[in-house]
Protein backbone atom coordinates (compact mmCIF):
# COMPACT_ATOMS: atom_id res chain seq x y z
CA UNK A 1 0.00 0.00 0.00
CA UNK A 2 1.54 3.41 -0.86
CA UNK A 3 2.22 5.79 2.01
CA UNK A 4 0.16 8.70 2.56
CA UNK A 5 1.60 11.67 1.56
CA UNK A 6 1.74 14.63 4.18
CA UNK A 7 -0.30 17.78 3.52
CA UNK A 8 -0.04 21.60 4.33
CA UNK A 9 -2.75 20.82 6.80
CA UNK A 10 -0.52 18.38 8.64
CA UNK A 11 2.43 20.30 9.15
CA UNK A 12 3.02 21.24 12.36
CA UNK A 13 2.55 24.68 12.83
CA UNK A 14 5.68 25.31 15.58
CA UNK A 15 7.98 23.30 12.65
CA UNK A 16 11.44 25.29 11.97
CA UNK A 17 10.68 24.79 8.46
CA UNK A 18 13.68 26.68 6.78
CA UNK A 19 15.38 24.23 9.58
CA UNK A 20 13.94 21.07 8.34
CA UNK A 21 14.25 22.06 5.06
CA UNK A 22 18.22 21.95 5.66
CA UNK A 23 18.22 19.06 7.26
CA UNK A 24 16.21 17.47 4.09
CA UNK A 25 18.64 18.55 1.77
CA UNK A 26 21.22 17.55 3.58
CA UNK A 27 20.12 13.94 4.30
CA UNK A 28 18.78 13.35 0.73
CA UNK A 29 21.91 15.38 -1.10
CA UNK A 30 19.65 17.93 -3.05
CA UNK A 31 20.20 20.59 -3.95
CA UNK A 32 17.74 23.72 -4.19
CA UNK A 33 17.35 26.00 -7.04
CA UNK A 34 15.07 29.11 -7.22
CA UNK A 35 14.29 31.12 -9.99
CA UNK A 36 14.15 34.87 -9.86
CA UNK A 37 10.62 35.58 -10.12
CA UNK A 38 9.78 33.26 -6.59
CA UNK A 39 8.86 34.80 -3.17
CA UNK A 40 12.23 35.99 -1.36
CA UNK A 41 11.87 33.57 1.30
CA UNK A 42 12.78 30.79 -1.11
CA UNK A 43 15.65 32.50 -2.71
CA UNK A 44 16.96 32.94 0.64
CA UNK A 45 17.14 28.92 1.18
CA UNK A 46 18.03 28.17 -2.15
CA UNK A 47 21.57 26.62 -2.89
CA UNK A 48 21.33 28.74 -6.43
CA UNK A 49 19.05 31.95 -7.38
CA UNK A 50 19.13 32.70 -11.40
CA UNK A 51 17.47 32.48 -14.62
CA UNK A 52 15.98 29.02 -15.46
CA UNK A 53 18.83 27.56 -18.04
CA UNK A 54 21.86 28.82 -15.60
CA UNK A 55 20.03 27.13 -12.59
CA UNK A 56 19.65 23.95 -14.74
CA UNK A 57 23.16 23.84 -15.97
CA UNK A 58 24.34 24.34 -12.25
CA UNK A 59 22.50 21.54 -10.83
CA UNK A 60 23.68 19.17 -13.94
CA UNK A 61 26.94 20.13 -12.42
CA UNK A 62 26.46 19.85 -9.01
CA UNK A 63 27.24 16.88 -6.78
CA UNK A 64 24.07 15.90 -5.90
CA UNK A 65 21.44 13.13 -5.77
CA UNK A 66 18.43 15.21 -6.20
CA UNK A 67 17.02 18.64 -7.67
CA UNK A 68 14.18 20.72 -6.15
CA UNK A 69 13.24 23.26 -8.52
CA UNK A 70 11.81 26.31 -7.18
CA UNK A 71 10.01 27.67 -10.22
CA UNK A 72 7.57 26.56 -13.14
CA UNK A 73 7.15 23.04 -14.31
CA UNK A 74 9.38 23.70 -18.04
CA UNK A 75 12.42 24.83 -15.65
CA UNK A 76 12.17 21.62 -14.03
CA UNK A 77 11.59 19.54 -17.39
CA UNK A 78 15.11 21.55 -18.42
CA UNK A 79 17.02 19.71 -15.85
CA UNK A 80 15.30 16.30 -15.99
CA UNK A 81 16.40 16.74 -19.07
CA UNK A 82 20.11 17.46 -18.77
CA UNK A 83 20.49 15.11 -15.20
CA UNK A 84 17.96 12.41 -16.36
CA UNK A 85 19.55 10.52 -13.56
CA UNK A 86 18.53 12.60 -11.09
CA UNK A 87 15.37 13.07 -9.06
CA UNK A 88 13.67 16.24 -9.80
CA UNK A 89 10.61 17.81 -7.90
CA UNK A 90 8.97 20.80 -7.52
CA UNK A 91 7.08 22.11 -4.90
CA UNK A 92 3.77 22.73 -7.04
CA UNK A 93 2.98 21.01 -10.41
CA UNK A 94 0.49 23.11 -11.20
CA UNK A 95 2.98 25.82 -11.46
CA UNK A 96 2.94 26.39 -14.96
CA UNK A 97 3.80 28.96 -17.75
CA UNK A 98 1.27 30.71 -19.83
CA UNK A 99 3.71 30.95 -22.49
CA UNK A 100 3.59 27.29 -22.69
CA UNK A 101 0.22 27.15 -22.75
CA UNK A 102 0.01 29.39 -25.75
CA UNK A 103 1.83 26.72 -27.80
CA UNK A 104 0.51 23.11 -27.51
CA UNK A 105 2.81 20.51 -29.23
CA UNK A 106 0.27 19.20 -31.00
CA UNK A 107 -0.58 22.73 -32.78
CA UNK A 108 2.89 23.98 -32.76
CA UNK A 109 3.39 20.06 -35.00
CA UNK A 110 0.93 21.12 -37.38
CA UNK A 111 2.66 24.56 -37.51
CA UNK A 112 5.95 23.23 -38.13
CA UNK A 113 4.60 20.97 -40.84
CA UNK A 114 3.14 23.32 -42.68
CA UNK A 115 6.09 25.55 -43.36
CA UNK A 116 9.08 22.88 -43.87
CA UNK A 117 11.46 25.52 -45.39
CA UNK A 118 11.85 26.93 -41.73
CA UNK A 119 13.45 26.43 -39.11
CA UNK A 120 12.42 26.86 -35.16
CA UNK A 121 13.87 28.80 -32.85
CA UNK A 122 11.95 28.41 -29.69
CA UNK A 123 12.33 30.46 -26.33
CA UNK A 124 13.16 27.88 -23.53
CA UNK A 125 9.35 29.18 -22.02
CA UNK A 126 7.98 26.06 -23.46
CA UNK A 127 7.22 22.10 -23.19
CA UNK A 128 9.60 19.34 -23.08
CA UNK A 129 7.61 18.15 -26.19
CA UNK A 130 7.77 21.14 -27.87
CA UNK A 131 11.51 21.35 -27.52
CA UNK A 132 11.21 17.94 -29.02
CA UNK A 133 9.79 19.37 -32.22
CA UNK A 134 11.93 22.48 -32.38
CA UNK A 135 15.73 22.65 -33.99
CA UNK A 136 17.11 25.52 -31.76
CA UNK A 137 16.57 26.28 -27.95
CA UNK A 138 17.05 30.26 -27.01
CA UNK A 139 16.82 32.40 -24.34
CA UNK A 140 15.63 36.20 -24.06
CA UNK A 141 19.73 36.71 -23.08
CA UNK A 142 21.33 34.51 -25.65
CA UNK A 143 18.64 34.66 -28.52
CA UNK A 144 19.63 37.74 -30.67
CA UNK A 145 23.68 35.95 -30.97
CA UNK A 146 21.76 32.89 -31.87
CA UNK A 147 19.83 34.26 -34.64
CA UNK A 148 23.04 36.48 -36.34
CA UNK A 149 24.62 33.12 -36.83
CA UNK A 150 21.83 31.71 -38.92
CA UNK A 151 22.28 32.31 -42.52
CA UNK A 152 20.20 35.02 -44.03
CA UNK A 153 18.38 33.10 -46.71
CA UNK A 154 17.34 30.54 -44.27
CA UNK A 155 13.67 31.04 -43.14
CA UNK A 156 13.16 30.99 -39.40
CA UNK A 157 9.90 30.32 -37.18
CA UNK A 158 10.15 31.73 -33.79
CA UNK A 159 7.82 30.74 -31.12
CA UNK A 160 5.70 30.97 -28.49
CA UNK A 161 6.57 34.76 -27.27
CA UNK A 162 5.42 37.05 -30.11
CA UNK A 163 6.52 40.23 -27.74
CA UNK A 164 10.04 38.63 -27.80
CA UNK A 165 10.26 37.47 -31.42
CA UNK A 166 9.29 41.14 -32.36
CA UNK A 167 11.70 42.70 -30.22
CA UNK A 168 14.64 40.69 -31.84
CA UNK A 169 13.00 41.59 -35.24
CA UNK A 170 13.82 45.05 -34.66
CA UNK A 171 17.37 43.72 -33.63
CA UNK A 172 18.51 41.80 -36.05
CA UNK A 173 16.12 43.06 -39.41
CA UNK A 174 15.35 39.49 -39.62
CA UNK A 175 11.69 38.35 -41.08
CA UNK A 176 10.74 35.37 -39.11
CA UNK A 177 7.35 33.66 -38.79
CA UNK A 178 6.19 34.31 -35.44
CA UNK A 179 4.40 32.15 -33.04
CA UNK A 180 1.64 34.50 -31.26
CA UNK A 181 1.60 33.72 -27.93
CA UNK A 182 2.61 36.29 -24.41
CA UNK A 183 3.30 36.05 -21.29
CA UNK A 184 0.08 37.03 -18.93
CA UNK A 185 2.71 38.61 -16.94
CA UNK A 186 4.52 41.29 -19.15
CA UNK A 187 1.55 42.23 -21.24
CA UNK A 188 -0.50 43.61 -18.70
CA UNK A 189 1.92 46.75 -17.95
CA UNK A 190 0.30 50.01 -18.38
CA UNK A 191 2.04 52.46 -20.49
CA UNK A 192 0.42 55.01 -18.86
CA UNK A 193 1.46 54.25 -15.23
CA UNK A 194 4.94 53.73 -16.88
CA UNK A 195 4.80 57.62 -18.66
CA UNK A 196 3.74 58.97 -15.14
CA UNK A 197 6.08 57.06 -13.39
CA UNK A 198 9.07 58.47 -15.30
CA UNK A 199 7.54 61.97 -15.09
CA UNK A 200 7.56 61.66 -11.14
CA UNK A 201 11.71 60.01 -11.69
CA UNK A 202 13.30 61.68 -14.26
CA UNK A 203 16.36 60.48 -13.68
CA UNK A 204 15.50 56.99 -13.14
CA UNK A 205 16.77 54.29 -15.78
CA UNK A 206 13.81 52.40 -17.12
CA UNK A 207 14.79 48.95 -17.14
CA UNK A 208 12.48 46.25 -19.35
CA UNK A 209 12.66 42.47 -20.32
CA UNK A 210 11.87 41.74 -23.82
CA UNK A 211 8.77 40.06 -23.17
CA UNK A 212 6.89 43.03 -22.81
CA UNK A 213 4.97 44.68 -25.38
CA UNK A 214 6.61 46.93 -28.14
CA UNK A 215 4.49 49.83 -26.68
CA UNK A 216 6.40 49.22 -22.85
CA UNK A 217 9.79 48.76 -24.87
CA UNK A 218 10.44 51.79 -26.62
CA UNK A 219 10.40 53.31 -23.26
CA UNK A 220 13.67 51.58 -21.69
CA UNK A 221 17.09 52.71 -21.47
CA UNK A 222 18.04 49.35 -21.29
CA UNK A 223 16.08 46.15 -22.44
CA UNK A 224 17.46 42.76 -21.28
CA UNK A 225 16.79 38.80 -19.39
CA UNK A 226 16.69 38.58 -15.58
CA UNK A 227 20.32 38.21 -15.18
CA UNK A 228 21.18 40.99 -17.26
CA UNK A 229 18.35 43.41 -15.64
CA UNK A 230 19.92 42.58 -12.51
CA UNK A 231 23.48 42.94 -13.48
CA UNK A 232 22.53 46.20 -15.08
CA UNK A 233 21.34 47.31 -11.64
CA UNK A 234 24.24 46.29 -10.01
CA UNK A 235 26.58 48.17 -12.59
CA UNK A 236 25.12 51.68 -12.45
CA UNK A 237 24.55 51.55 -8.68
CA UNK A 238 23.74 53.39 -6.62
CA UNK A 239 21.08 54.91 -8.77
CA UNK A 240 16.88 55.04 -9.24
CA UNK A 241 15.35 52.43 -11.58
CA UNK A 242 12.01 51.70 -12.94
CA UNK A 243 11.92 47.96 -13.37
CA UNK A 244 9.66 46.48 -15.76
CA UNK A 245 9.44 42.67 -15.50
CA UNK A 246 7.98 40.12 -12.74
CA UNK A 247 8.36 42.33 -9.30
CA UNK A 248 9.88 38.82 -7.22
CA UNK A 249 13.26 40.12 -9.26
CA UNK A 250 13.32 43.01 -6.84
CA UNK A 251 14.06 40.70 -3.53
CA UNK A 252 17.80 40.25 -5.85
CA UNK A 253 18.21 43.31 -6.94
CA UNK A 254 17.49 45.33 -2.78
CA UNK A 255 19.66 42.61 -1.76
CA UNK A 256 22.62 43.22 -4.19
CA UNK A 257 22.55 47.22 -3.92
CA UNK A 258 20.33 48.21 -0.94
CA UNK A 259 21.96 52.04 -1.90
CA UNK A 260 19.43 51.66 -4.87
CA UNK A 261 15.81 52.57 -5.19
CA UNK A 262 13.46 50.82 -7.34
CA UNK A 263 10.22 51.53 -8.50
CA UNK A 264 7.23 48.74 -10.39
CA UNK A 265 5.24 49.55 -12.61
CA UNK A 266 1.35 48.22 -12.30
CA UNK A 267 -0.49 46.85 -14.18
CA UNK A 268 -3.08 47.92 -17.03
CA UNK A 269 -5.81 48.29 -14.79
CA UNK A 270 -4.14 50.69 -12.35
CA UNK A 271 -3.85 47.77 -9.64
CA UNK A 272 -0.40 47.91 -7.50
CA UNK A 273 2.26 46.22 -8.97
CA UNK A 274 2.47 43.41 -7.19
CA UNK A 275 -1.08 42.73 -8.72
CA UNK A 276 1.80 42.20 -11.40
CA UNK A 277 2.73 39.16 -10.30
CA UNK A 278 3.20 35.31 -12.03
CA UNK A 279 0.51 33.57 -10.72
CA UNK A 280 2.33 30.12 -11.46
CA UNK A 281 5.72 31.57 -9.76
CA UNK A 282 3.84 32.40 -6.83
CA UNK A 283 2.06 28.80 -6.28
CA UNK A 284 5.16 28.04 -4.89
CA UNK A 285 5.89 28.30 -0.86
CA UNK A 286 7.95 27.62 1.70
CA UNK A 287 5.31 25.11 3.34
CA UNK A 288 5.28 23.50 -0.40
CA UNK A 289 9.47 23.45 -0.49
CA UNK A 290 9.20 21.23 2.78
CA UNK A 291 6.64 18.95 1.92
CA UNK A 292 7.95 18.06 -1.51
CA UNK A 293 11.05 16.70 0.23
CA UNK A 294 9.51 15.15 3.15
CA UNK A 295 7.06 13.75 0.02
CA UNK A 296 9.74 13.05 -2.37
CA UNK A 297 7.22 14.35 -4.82
CA UNK A 298 5.81 15.99 -6.90
CA UNK A 299 8.47 14.42 -9.26
CA UNK A 300 9.06 16.05 -12.67
CA UNK A 301 9.53 13.21 -15.50
CA UNK A 302 10.57 13.55 -19.34
CA UNK A 303 9.47 10.28 -22.14
CA UNK A 304 13.09 8.95 -22.64
CA UNK A 305 12.18 9.55 -26.31
CA UNK A 306 11.13 13.17 -25.94
CA UNK A 307 13.92 14.01 -23.68
CA UNK A 308 17.08 12.89 -26.00
CA UNK A 309 15.03 14.97 -29.01
CA UNK A 310 14.82 18.33 -26.45
CA UNK A 311 18.04 17.53 -25.71
CA UNK A 312 19.45 17.93 -29.07
CA UNK A 313 17.90 21.45 -29.53
CA UNK A 314 19.32 22.54 -26.25
CA UNK A 315 22.66 20.71 -26.86
CA UNK A 316 22.28 22.79 -30.26
CA UNK A 317 21.62 26.14 -28.22
CA UNK A 318 24.60 25.72 -25.88
CA UNK A 319 26.90 24.99 -28.78
CA UNK A 320 25.98 28.26 -30.64
CA UNK A 321 26.37 30.12 -27.41
CA UNK A 322 29.80 28.61 -27.44
CA UNK A 323 30.60 29.89 -30.60
CA UNK A 324 29.92 33.46 -29.38
CA UNK A 325 31.72 33.68 -26.61
CA UNK A 326 35.12 32.86 -28.48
Amino acid sequence: MMAQLLSEKNIDPTLDLEGEIRRLKKEMNAVILAHYYQEGELQDIADFVGDSLDLSRKAASADADVIVFCGVKFMAEVAKILSPQKLVLVPDLKAGCSLEDSCPPADFKKFREAHPDHIALTYINCSAEVKALSDIIVTSSNAEAIIRQIPAEQKIIFAPDKFLGSYLIHKTGRDMLLWQGTCIVHEQFSEKALVQLKARHAKAHVIAHPECPPEILRHASFVGSTSMLIKYARENAPDEFIVITEPGILHQMKKNNPENIFYDVPGQDGACAWCNTCPYMKLNTLEKLYLCMVNKAPEVTVAEEVRLQAKRSLERMLEMSVAVNR
